[in-house]
C-alpha cells in the first residue's frame, strides 16, 4: 500500500529560501486547512495529546489529526483565549480548571469555530496517563459530544534514581503491557475506519519519524554552542510545534532537515540568537503563550537567552533522546519498547524533574533556572519549589520563579514580572563569570556531532 495518502498535496512544499518560523506558519496553516476539509474528503478524525499517544498507529489508518492542546494554545496566540475562557467559566467551569480543557470547551460551545477554521468532530480519542487532566479531558468529549475514547496506560518512573534499561526484564514487561493496549487500539482502529492494519506501513512511518527525531536531536544539541543559534522558549516553541503535527511525515522530516542545515551554518558562522550573549539559561515548565513573546523579550534585553528548555522534553512525548530509534523489521514490537521508554522519559521529567535538570544544566553550559509556574495547572508546577531548592543546594544554580498561566491574560501582570526579571539578572551579574569569547573557544572546541 502507498503512502501518498500521508503527504497531502494541499501542504506546502519547502522549497527555495528556508525560513524556519514562516515555513513552520505554513505548514501550521496547511495543518488546520486540512482539519477543515477531512470530513468533506471522508477521512477520519482523532483527537490525540502531544505526549502519550499513537500517532504511528494512527497514521497508518490515514487519520486526521487533531492536537486539542495546540488549537488552545492558538487561542492564546491569537490573542482571543480570554473569549473561549469565559465563555466555559459562564457554563460551569471553575477558574481552577486548566486553561487548555476551558478553552476547548468554550471551542465546544462555539459549534467548534476556531480563529484558525472549524475543528472537525473526532471519531476517537487517544487519552493516557501522562497527564491525569487528558483523562478527564477525555470524559468531557464523551460527555458533550458522544465521542468514544481510548485511554493509554503507560508505566512511567517509580522513584527518584530509577531507571529501566532498554531489554531488561523490567522494560520489557512494561512493553508488552503497553503491545496488548496497542492491539486493542488498532482493532478499534479498523472497526472505524474499515481498513486492515498494515505492519508494512507503520514501518513506513516509523522511519519517518526516526529520521525526524534524528535532526530534531542535532538541533537541539547545536544548541549547547555559545552563542546559542535559537531561543529554546520563542523559536523552539515553532520547531516543536512542527515535531508534533507532522511526525511521522516527509514534509516534517524536510523540515528539521533544513532546519538543522541552516542551524549548522549559523554556527559556523558565529551567529546567535542574541548578538551579545551574556547568560545562558534553562526554562523549567510550560510556556505563556499570550504574553510569550514579551517574556523573551525581557530577558534577552538583558543578553540572556534560553539555551534549553525542559518543555521540548515532555512536549516531544519524550522523543527527544537519541536512542528513541524504532526498529522497522519488527514495528508494533518497537513501538511499544520506544513508547514505554518515552512514557518513562516525558513522566520522570514531570516528577523527578530535578535529575534531568542537572543534566541539562551541564549540558548547555547554565547560569541560571527559570521557573514557570503555570496558576491552572498544578501538574507542572506543585514540585518546582523543591527541585528549585535541589538545584540551589547541590549545584548552587540561580533560579527565577515567575508566575503565569498557558493562554489565560488576566494572570500576566507585566510590571510585576519586569521588576523579578531585573532584580534576578542583577544578580547574575554579581556573581560574575567566564566572559563569553571564553564560551565560545570552550564549545567550539567540543564541537557538535
Amino acid at each position: 500500500m502507498t503512502t501518498a495518502t500521508l503527504e497531502r498535496p494541499d501542504a506546502p512544499a519547502l522549497a527555495g529560501e528556508f525560513d524556519p518560523i514562516a515555513d513552520g506558519q505554513r505548514l501550521m496553516k496547511a495543518w488546520y486547512a486540512n482539519l477543515e476539509q477531512a470530513k468533506a474528503r471522508g477521512q477520519k478524525v482523532a483527537n490525540v495529546f502531544v505526549m502519550g499517544n499513537a500517532i504511528e498507529i494512527l497514521r497508518t489508518f490515514d487519520f486526521q489529526l487533531v492536537f486539542p492542546e495546540i488549537n488552545s494554545l492558538q487561542t492564546g496566540v491569537k490573542k482571543v483565549s480570554e473569549e473561549y475562557l469565559r465563555e466555559s467559566e459562564d457554563y460551569g467551569y471553575s477558574p481552577d480548571v486548566c486553561s487548555y480543557v476551558k478553552a476547548d470547551v468554550g471551542l465546544i460551545l462555539r459549534q467548534q469555530k476556531h480563529p484558525a477554521g472549524t475543528i472537525p468532530h473526532a471519531d476517537i480519542a487517544i487519552t493516557s496517563n501522562m497527564c491525569s487532566t487528558f483523562i478527564k479531558w477525555g470524559e468531557i468529549w464523551e460527555r458533550m459530544l458522544k465521542t468514544p475514547t481510548f485511554t493509554l496506560d503507560l508505566p512511567g518512573q517509580r522513584g527518584a534514581g530509577w531507571q529501566v534499561r532498554r531489554g531488561d526484564a523490567q522494560h520489557m514487561a512494561d512493553a508488552h503491557w503497553v503491545e496488548a493496549q496497542f492491539r486493542e487500539l488498532i482493532t478499534r482502529c479498523e472497526n472505524i475506519t474499515g481498513q486492515r492494519f498494515s505492519f508494512d506501513r507503520l514501518a513506513e512511518v516509523q522511519d519517518r519519524v526516526n529520521r525526524m527525531v534524528y535532526h530534531w536531536n542535532n538541533v537541539m544539541a547545536l544548541n549547547r554552542m555559545c552563542p546559542a543559534p535559537y531561543n529554546a522558549m520563542l523559536d523552539g516553541l515553532t520547531y516543536i510545534g512542527i515535531m508534533n503535527v507532522y511526525r511521522g511525515t516527509e514534509e516534517g522530516v524536510e523540515y528539521m532537515r533544513r532546519l538543522e542545515e541552516q542551524l549548522r551554518a549559523k554556527v559556523a558562522r558565529g551567529e546567535g540568537r542574541v548578538p551579545e550573549e551574556r547568560f545562558r539559561l534553562l526554562f523549567s515548565g510550560t510556556p505563556c503563550y499570550v504574553s510569550m513573546r514579551r517574556l523573551v523579550e525581557l530577558f534577552e534585553s538583558w543578553g540572556g537567552v534560553f539555551a534549553y528548555s525542559d518543555y521540548l522534553t515532555f512536549a516531544a512525548g519524550g522523543m527527544d533522546a537519541g536512542e528513541m530509534v524504532y526498529d522497522t523489521s519488527r514495528p508494533l514490537e518497537s513501538l511499544a519498547e520506544i513508547s514505554a521508554l518515552a512514557a518513562q522519559r516525558g513522566l520522570s521529567n514531570q516528577f523527578f524533574a530535578h535529575e534531568r535538570l542537572a543534566q541539562q544544566i551541564k549540558d548547555y553550559e547554565v547560569d541560571g533556572v527559570v521557573f514557570h509556574g503555570i496558576k491552572s495547572c498544578r501538574f507542572v508546577s506543585s514540585g518546582m519549589a523543591d527541585t528549585r531548592n535541589y538545584l540551589s543546594q547541590r549545584m548552587n544554580i540561580p533560579s527565577l520563579y515567575v508566575e503565569s498561566d498557558l493562554i489565560d491574560p488576566r494572570y500576566w501582570s507585566d510590571a510585576q514580572i519586569k521588576n523579578r526579571v531585573d532584580a534576578f539578572f542583577e544578580s547574575l551579574h554579581q556573581r560574575g563569570g567566564p566572559p563569553p569569547s571564553e564560551r565560545v573557544q570552550a564549545a567550539t572546541k567540543g564541537g557538535v556531532k
